[in-house]
C-alpha cells in the first residue's frame, strides 16, 4: 500500500505576531554583514570594494519581532550601484519593506586611489577607510559620508626648540561632511593631503622618501593647524550643510596621540 500523502501545513509567522508588552525598539536588524559592493570612482567611472553593513530599522511596539531576511533581500539589489542618491533610495526600499517608520544604514569599505610618488612618478595604490551613514524616514533623509586619511606631521615646537631636527609621526584625519551636491571622495582626501607636513605613499623610492622628508620638515604642523587647514579648505567648497574635522597625532616621542576636533557650522 501506498503511504498517505502528508499534507504541509502552513508556515507560522512568528514575527509579525502581536506583542503585548507595548515597548518600541528604536533599531532592530542585522550587523556586521560583509558584502561585495560597488562605488562610484573618478578616474575609472566604478569601483569594486567590500563593505561592512549594518542594517536596521523602527519596531512598532505591537510587532514581536522584524523579518530579517528581507534586509538582505534588498540590499543584494542595491550593491552593484551604492553610489550616494542610490544609497538614500536603498534605505527608502527597506523602510517600505519593513513596513517600518525609520530605516537606518551605515557601511564601511576601503576605498583605492592610486598615487604616484612624487619625484620618480611610481605608481602605488592607497587604501582610505570610508563610510556611508544615513537614515530616511518620511518626515526626513539624512546622509554622512565620512573618509579617514593617513598624513605625516612634523612638530613645530620640536622643530623650533631642537638644534638637529624635529620629531614626525604618523597621524590620521577624518573627515565626516553631511551630504549637500554631489562630489568626489578624492576631493576630501586632497583637502587633507594638503593640508598636513606631508601626505603619505604606499611606494617610495629613495628620491621621493628624500623630497618627502624635506618638505615635511618645511612645513611643520600641529593636530591644532591640521584641522584647521582642512576647515578653511571644506568651508571654500561652500558645499557641505555640515561636517567635522578630526586629527590624531600617534605621537613618536610620547605615549599617547594629540587629539583635536572642529565643526561646521562653528560652536563659538
Amino acid at each position: 500500500m501506498r503511504a498517505a500523502a502528508k499534507v504541509a501545513r502552513p508556515m507560522v509567522d512568528v514575527q509579525s505576531m502581536r506583542d503585548e508588552r507595548c515597548i518600541p525598539i528604536r533599531k532592530v536588524g542585522v550587523k556586521g554583514v560583509r558584502y561585495p559592493i560597488t562605488v562610484l570612482d573618478r578616474a575609472n567611472s566604478i569601483q569594486h570594494t567590500t563593505a561592512t553593513v549594518n542594517l536596521f530599522v523602527d519596531l512598532p511596539h505591537h510587532y514581536k519581532g522584524t523579518h530579517m531576511s528581507r534586509f538582505i533581500e534588498v540590499f543584494n539589489e542595491h550593491r552593484r550601484d551604492l553610489s550616494m542618491p542610490r544609497f538614500l533610495a536603498m534605505l527608502d526600499e527597506l523602510r517600505d519593506a519593513l513596513d517600518a517608520e525609520t530605516a537606518y544604514c551605515d557601511m564601511h569599505f576601503p576605498y583605492f586611489i592610486e598615487k604616484k610618488a612624487p619625484v620618480s612618478g611610481q605608481p602605488g595604490m592607497m587604501s582610505y577607510d570610508c563610510s556611508y551613514e544615513g537614515s530616511s524616514s518620511a518626515e526626513e533623509r539624512e546622509f554622512w559620508v565620512s573618509v579617514q586619511v593617513p598624513v605625516q606631521t612634523v612638530c613645530p615646537c620640536s622643530k623650533a626648540i631642537s638644534e638637529y631636527g624635529a620629531h614626525n609621526q604618523r597621524g590620521l584625519v577624518k573627515v565626516r561632511v553631511k551630504l549637500g551636491p554631489f562630489f568626489w571622495i578624492e576631493d576630501l582626501v586632497a583637502i587633507v593631503e594638503r593640508s598636513a607636513s606631508s601626505d603619505v605613499y604606499t611606494l617610495l623610492k629613495r628620491e621621493d622618501e628624500k623630497y618627502v622628508t624635506e618638505r615635511s620638515f618645511e612645513r611643520p604642523m600641529f593636530v591644532e593647524d591640521i584641522v584647521r587647514e582642512v576647515h578653511g579648505g571644506l568651508t571654500a567648497l561652500g558645499i557641505f550643510p555640515k561636517f567635522c574635522v578630526e586629527a590624531e597625532n600617534f605621537e613618536s616621542i610620547h605615549n599617547h596621540s594629540a587629539y583635536a576636533c572642529a565643526e561646521y557650522p562653528l560652536d563659538r
